[in-house]
């Protein structure tokens, strides 16, 4: 079946490529729209989700969370081979767990990062100069008369085949980019060598395999620096005349232009096969995009629907850092809005795709999309970006026995939030309730925000539920179009540089914020008198700063910023997080400033930020966020159900192994209301898990519609919530409210004032280093040695047995090792003990933060055993992060209530 598919797929891309790699484009009914056309009843095969591969996405374990793992449904990593020195996290069998706890299906790794230099080992290949030790990595000067690469490639994959507990899915790849100046670059003089090297390594990993019974060891290659027609002649038709085929064939695709050119390359490849009597093998592109591409939804979709189309795998390329998916998430747990379409990616897995017809293909930067549909669900879906005009969406092949006569429409959106940048859950921004199809069809217009956004379309069969836009109101203004004092608007072309930039929402920023008079105000009106979350998206280059927001010409406000990357050119000023603050404001017209001094004459400390996008947001009642039952996944068995009179469209989750999972963000740390919306036949317990924890159970008392809700602590960021039920539940939806006046039941220490042993240091800083340390304060030189700790006795609020979340602010600046481009971060671990209890009460690792003075906050799931046990913090094989405060919380606080609805 997977050869048909593929068959099919070129057969299509060669009659593109003979067209001359262009469709007729669909026409819209007006020159300012773009038109988009759906057509569900033609499939173009099952649903393969391998787009969103990350090289090194993954740092050490828990960078990223296993929330952002799982909800991001990433299903192939590259990453560093046992014993690797090309840079300090990233090991394969160190993240592998994480990896595989729900969607990960293949493990690539790097054989050649073994070698700690970029070109590996100077970028000559090696010859006999050392002995190796085949248990440990270690070697000796001595030559011995074996090529010292294949023993390397002979003890990773030792170490892979005896240490995995997932050796069998592993992809050994034993060469990267060797036409760039990796060992093989002259092709004319270097053929020969580089040919014989790959049936030696090929043979090599495939008799370690064999020894330990493992069977066969897949290997993908060449794994050239772009697509290379005759390289990849001479290396296909050499691997099948000495059997050393790779089971994936492996290039990438990392231009600007690649977006024109990726569809006639993967034709080239077909002829290619065909030519040489080769059956398809899986491809997969283990390095795609350029840093535009990075965090940018409306980028990231034209790559997605390229591979979705041709069922290929592929890999976002690694251009800065471990550990956060490639800049496709925010923070430590956050995420960003490419994590957003990553998770919607996710979401179509038991899907089949469908034709989607765009204005254009093949074209730079355009509108283009991926369209499914979930039959098992009654669900199809449209993910689309890229355009920068409104778009009509013509979705026909709606089959009435799946989707009735009427269906419901909803659309979110999801718009540039920056690298760093936290986006929050997309909002709902347009839907049609109960419309009547016309021969299968319904046409719909959506306003489009920018070319960076991107849009999920979700269409099912009419519902019981009501649906309406987002009920929480918000507004934004792209900072550019404030009345701006002392400040320079920047132009942002995604195509200069050669897409070794970020991108800015709009294509437009605003810098040069460096005068005491530099602000820049906004004129809103908001609808009613209460508190408001201010989202500030923007570029503090490398350290921490302040912005003083005024309300009206008063009441002013700090808007502390964390630290963003900057240790390039493209990277300052470009590398964009965000800064929350909130705010009172009265029903009406205000003007809202935000400014570089509070007092007009003295620059606040690092003020000079590029300013991209501000976002106010009601967070009167707790921003009460939904998430219909139209929108979780399912497994086990667990679907959307259409059966149940005044319950159409809830999903039936009944039994051992099925689940419903959510993907909830918290805007920040601390307790909130999770409340369940559902329909039972009878009296019903249904399990809650958070983050991987059990924490409560739900219960209704007999046959009804009924309301449970839970607090329960969360951290900032995404959150797993995982719903189960034994005797059976109809779910329609999940709700989170932020419960804010219940985090009084956690406990905040200051670090310095914690109990200090061994090494562990106070440390100050200045106002003027911009710092948001709370009180400027906080302790360094924690572990390194068993006795290097700080400890936490036990008091009111933490002084039970049970489950609590810890959750540290922290600051984390370790580099280690040299490279051209990449930061080489280290990730921090911190582990808990109890005294008198647990000897491993918990531990987590911690990501970069990018400056010493600038903190960041990640949550330490721990388990306490004891009443009074103090809590001993530290690291006895390497230095913990530097610490500001910790929060402890009791996971979950009350008891859960249910009432019928």
């Amino acid at each position: 079946m997977k050869q048909v598919v593929r068959a099919l797929a070129a057969s299509t891309v060669l009659a593109l490529t003979a067209a001359g790699l262009s469709v007729a484009p669909v026409a819209a009914a007006d020159p300012t729209t773009d038109a988009l056309s759906v057509d569900f009843s033609q499939s173009t095969g099952t649903f393969r989700g391998g787009a969103t591969g990350t090289l090194y996405g993954f740092g050490d374990e828990g960078a990223p969370t296993q929330a952002l793992i799982n909800g991001a449904a990433i299903t192939n990593t590259s990453q560093k081979a046992p014993y690797g020195t090309q840079h300090p996290s990233g090991d394969a069998l160190k993240v592998e767990n994480g990896f595989f706890a729900k969607h990960g299906k293949d493990m690539y790794i790097y054989v050649q990062d073994y070698y700690p230099d970029w070109s590996y080992n100077g970028g000559v290949r090696p010859g006999d100069a050392r002995t190796y030790n085949q248990a440990t990595g270690a070697y000796t000067d001595t030559p011995n008369g074996i090529w010292d690469y294949l023993e390397i490639v002979e003890f990773v994959t030792e170490a892979v085949a005896t240490k995995s507990a997932h050796a069998k899915d592993y992809v050994f790849i034993p060469f990267n980019e060797p036409d760039g100046g990796n060992w093989y670059a002259n092709w004319s003089t270097m053929k020969p060598t580089f040919l014989a090297d790959w049936k030696a390594v090929y043979t090599k990993i495939q008799q370690v395999y064999a020894r330990h019974q493992l069977g066969h060891a897949r290997v993908g290659g060449p794994g050239d620096t772009r697509w290379q027609p005759q390289r990849s002649a001479d290396f296909l038709q050499y691997s099948k005349a000495n059997a050393v085929l790779p089971d994936i064939f492996i290039w990438h695709e990392l231009g600007i232009d690649n977006l024109a050119t990726f569809r006639s390359h993967y034709a080239d490849y077909c002829r290619l096969e065909s030519t040489l009597g080769i059956s398809p093998l899986p491809i997969n592109i283990t390095e795609y995009g350029m840093l535009r591409d990075m965090g940018t939804p409306g980028q990231l979709i034209q790559w997605l629907s390229i591979m979705e189309d041709l069922k290929v795998d592929g890999q976002t390329a690694y251009w800065n850092y471990a550990g956060n998916f490639n800049d496709n998430s925010a923070r430590t747990n956050s995420a960003n809005a490419g994590w957003w379409l990553y998770k919607w990616y996710g979401d179509l897995a038991g899907s089949k795709t469908v034709k989607v017809t765009p204005p254009a293909l093949n074209t730079v930067d355009t509108l283009q999309g991926i369209g499914a549909v979930d039959t098992a669900n009654r669900r199809a879906t449209v993910l689309y970006g890229g355009g920068n005009k409104p778009v009509a969406l013509n979705l026909s092949g709606l089959s009435p026995t799946v989707f009735g006569s009427k269906v419901d429409i909803e659309v979110r959106e999801n718009t540039l939030s920056g690298a760093e940048g936290v986006a929050g859950t997309p909002r709902v921004i347009k839907v049609l309730d109960g419309v009547a199809l016309s021969g299968g069809a319904v046409s719909l217009q959506v306003p489009t925000y920018d070319r960076y956004a991107a849009y999920q379309v979700i269409i099912t069969p009419e519902q019981d539920r009501a649906l309406a836009v987002d009920q929480v109101w918000s507004t934004s203004i792209e900072a550019e179009k404030t009345n701006l004092t002392a400040a320079t608007v920047y132009d942002q072309d995604p195509l200069s540089g050669g897409g070794w930039k970020f991108l800015a929402s709009g294509g437009r920023d605003v810098g040069s914020f460096n005068q005491a008079t530099s602000k820049a105000d906004w004129t809103v009106t908001v609808p009613r008198s209460g508190r408001y979350r201010f989202q500030v998206i923007g570029a503090t280059p490398g350290t921490p700063g302040r912005h003083a927001l005024f309300v009206d010409g008063g009441n002013a406000t700090r808007v502390q910023y964390t630290a963003d990357l900057a240790l390039t050119s493209y990277q300052k000023w470009q590398y964009r997080g965000s800064a929350e603050v909130t705010i009172p404001l009265t029903a009406g017209q205000h003007t809202l400033s935000l400014r570089s001094s509070e007092d007009g004459s003295t620059l606040l400390p690092n003020s000079d930020i590029t300013l991209d996008k501000f976002l106010l947001t009601d967070v009167t009642d707790g921003e009460p966020t939904v998430y219909p039952a139209s929108t979780l996944r399912y497994s086990g068995g667990a679907a959307l159900s259409y059966g149940t009179p005044k319950a159409r469209g809830f999903a039936k989750v009944h039994g051992a192994g099925q689940r419903a999972d959510v993907y909830a963000n918290a805007w920040e740390t601390g307790y909130y209301d999770i409340s369940v919306d559902y329909r039972t036949t009878g009296a019903a317990a249904i399990g809650v898990q958070v983050n991987g924890r059990k924490v409560s159970t739900l219960s209704a008392p007999r046959l009804g519609n009924w309301r449970s809700t839970v607090r329960v602590h969360l951290a900032q960021g995404i959150n797993e919530v995982e719903l189960t039920t034994a005797n059976g539940m109809l779910l329609q939806q999940v709700t989170t409210t932020r419960a804010a006046a219940s985090d009084s039941a956690a406990v905040t220490i200051e670090a310095e004032n914690t109990v200090r042993h061994g090494s562990t240091a106070v440390n100050t800083y200045s106002m003027a280093s911009g710092s948001n340390a709370s009180g400027l304060k906080g302790i360094g030189f924690v572990g390194n040695g068993p006795g290097n700790t700080f400890e936490v006795p036990r008091g009111p609020g933490f002084d039970k047995p049970g489950a609590y979340n810890v959750a540290v602010t922290y600051a984390n600046a370790e580099l280690g090792g040299a490279h051209a481009y990449n930061p080489q971060v280290v990730d921090r671990r911190i582990d808990v003990k109890e005294t008198g209890g647990a000897a491993g009460a918990g531990h987590a690792y911690f990501r970069y933060t990018y400056a010493w003075h600038s903190f960041l906050e990640r949550t330490i799931p721990v388990t306490l055993s004891t009443s009074g046990g103090s809590l001993v913090f530290g690291n006895a094989g390497a230095y913990t992060p530097d610490i500001d405060k910790l929060t402890i919380a009791p996971i979950t606080i009350g008891t859960p209530t249910t009432t019928q609805r």
